[in-house]
This record gives structure tokens, C-alpha cells and sequence, in this order.
């Protein structure tokens, strides 16, 4: 049973506090699973930890970290990175989502707004800008660099809970809080220039003089990467393995994700982990496979969560006990 902090007879209600958002919320007794006014998380009486001076290095993959050092020793990356944005501009990035997305205030979509505060203040970060936008397409993505913007598909949130939804968010918040951002914005930039409507545009032929290929292949080979890591920085926000398990799932499976099995599904991540580990011609295709695109598979985000809090570190993580996950 959640903390009880009062109980009015009268009404037979209990006063709750959200450990997310602090919210105090009247509970009615027996009125089955409870969840909080403001953020619409689930009520409970389990303690969630904020970290006052996390280190992105306590818990940033570490094949992250090693793409990002074979990134930064390719001549003139940064250069031409600094001048694809200059070309693009950061502030049409905010222009595009101001005219065409609906911006999340308290006042506007507040239990968006009250996620985006948890996950701000479990990591320690600045809260940018969030925006939702009507797409299609099953995606979330953090923009800009100054001043970071996170978009969010309709499509995506409306098949996810609202735990799955604060791992989302939280995923996208870490991407800020472990400096991905300037290579992040890049990434989806060249990411979006490979349609077939944009790949003729001059815009396009002038970013390929700028940025050649191989700067090209090994910012999305970084970019999958950090993608891991900010899966973590979800687990630290959510603090819930089978919340991020979960969200994987509804992105393997969509709508037919209420019909799988998960813990199936949690064989089947492990499963691939251990052929990905074991055979050479399994890793030779899902590395083939993977190689232009901008995140890894699902079911391989799932078994390096797995691994990560099956080795121990998460757990000494949140017990303040962690060392550089990049060392």
C-alpha cells in the first residue's frame, strides 16, 4: 500500500504524495491502482532517487564512448559540423515545431509537462523545450544545440503507457544530459537529407561537399551508440528494467505488442545477445544491416539493458556507488 499521509473518514479518502512530482493527490480507498493527478504516473509508496550531481560517465555505454573518441579523431569533423548547422540554422529547427507541433506548457498537454520535469530533475538538467507533433512515423528525437528542442510523434505516445511515456522522455532528456546533442542534430540532419524528396535539393549537394562519407558512416555508427545510453539514462529516471522492456516491445510489435508474451520477449533479447556474443556470421549481419541507420534494433536495446543491470552497475548506480562506466 502507497504511504498514507491522512485519511479523511468523511470520504473515506486517503492523502498521497506522487514520488515523482511531489503532487499530493486524494485517494479513495479500495478504488483500485491509483495514479497521480499532475503527471498520471502510478502511485506508490517506493522511494524514487534523484541524482544531484550525476557524472555522465557513471553510466554512458561504453561502446558510446569509444565511437564518439573514433568520431572526434576523423580531420575536420568538427568543422564541418559546425558549418552543416550554420548552413541549416538551429533556429529553423524551432520555427518548424512552433508552426507545426503543439508545444507542452503546464498549461498545455501538464502531464507531458510534469514528465518532462521528473526526468529533468532525476538527471540534473536544464529543461528544454518539448513539442508533439502528428506523424505517422513511431519516433521521438532531441534537436538543436544551444537551446535543445524534444519532439515527440503522436503516434508513438499514444500506444505507450504513461511509464513508458516517462521512458521516452527520459531517453531524450539523457541525450542533453550526456552532450550528444551537437553530433546528435547532425546525425538526424543527414538522417532526414536521405529521402528521396530532400536528396536532390541543393541544400543536399552542398552538405555532401562539406561532409564526405566517411564522417557520414561513422556519425551514424556513434549515433546508435548513444542511443544505448540514453536507454540507460531512461532505466535511471523510470528505475524500472520492464518499463524500458516494455517500451521495446510496443516498438517491435506495435499494436499487437498486448498479445506477446514478455517474458518471451525478454528470452528472445537474450537469445540474440548471446548469438550476436557467439557467432561470427550473426554479428557480421546485424552490424551489415545496421550500418545506415540512425538506431540499433529494439530487441538488441533490450538485451544491453539486460546486460547492464545483470552486471550490477545500475543497481550500484543507484546505490551511489558507481564507477565510470566509460573507464
Amino acid at each position: 500500500m502507497p504511504d498514507v499521509q491522512s485519511i479523511d473518514s468523511s470520504s473515506s479518502a486517503a492523502s498521497m504524495r506522487c514520488r515523482y512530482c511531489g503532487q499530493l493527490n486524494q485517494v479513495r480507498a479500495n478504488g483500485g491502482e491509483a495514479k497521480c493527478g499532475r503527471c498520471r504516473l502510478i502511485l506508490s509508496d517506493k522511494p524514487h532517487k534523484k541524482f544531484a550531481d550525476l557524472d555522465m560517465h557513471e553510466y554512458v555505454h561504453p561502446a558510446d564512448s569509444r565511437a564518439l573518441a573514433a568520431l572526434r579523431t576523423i580531420p575536420g569533423i568538427d568543422t564541418a559540423l559546425k558549418k552543416l548547422l550554420a548552413m541549416t540554422g538551429e533556429s529553423a529547427i524551432r520555427v518548424i515545431f512552433t508552426a507545426s507541433a503543439v508545444r507542452v506548457t503546464p498549461q498545455q498537454c501538464p502531464d507531458l509537462h510534469a514528465k518532462l520535469q521528473i526526468a529533468c530533475t532525476t538527471l540534473g538538467v536544464d529543461m528544454p523545450e518539448l513539442f508533439v507533433q502528428q506523424n505517422p512515423v513511431v519516433n521521438a528525437f532531441t534537436g538543436g544545440v544551444e537551446r535543445p528542442v524534444i519532439v515527440l510523434h503522436s503516434s508513438l505516445i499514444e500506444r505507450l503507457t504513461d511509464e513508458e511515456v516517462l521512458a521516452v522522455i527520459a531517453h531524450e532528456v539523457g541525450h542533453i544530459h550526456a552532450e550528444h546533442v551537437l553530433y546528435l542534430t547532425a546525425a538526424r540532419l543527414l538522417e532526414a537529407l536521405t529521402t528521396a524528396a530532400l536528396a536532390a535539393a541543393p541544400i543536399a549537394q552542398a552538405i555532401t561537399q562539406i561532409v564526405s562519407g566517411s564522417m557520414r558512416a561513422a556519425l551514424l555508427a556513434w549515433a546508435r551508440r548513444a542511443e544505448l545510453s540514453c536507454d540507460r539514462a531512461a532505466l535511471l529516471v523510470t528505475q524500472n528494467p520492464d518499463v524500458i522492456g516494455h517500451t521495446m516491445m510496443k516498438l517491435c510489435g506495435g499494436t499487437f505488442a498486448s498479445k506477446i508474451n514478455y517474458e518471451e520477449f525478454l528470452r528472445q533479447a537474450r537469445d540474440f545477445q548471446k548469438n550476436y556474443d557467439d557467432k561470427a556470421l550473426d554479428r557480421f549481419w546485424a552490424d551489415v544491416i545496421t550500418s545506415g541507420m540512425s538506431h540499433p534494433f529494439p530487441v538488441w536495446r533490450v538485451s544491453e539493458i539486460l546486460k547492464w543491470t545483470d552486471s550490477g552497475e545500475y543497481e550500484r548506480l543507484m546505490d551511489g556507488e558507481a564507477q565510470s562506466a566509460a573507464a
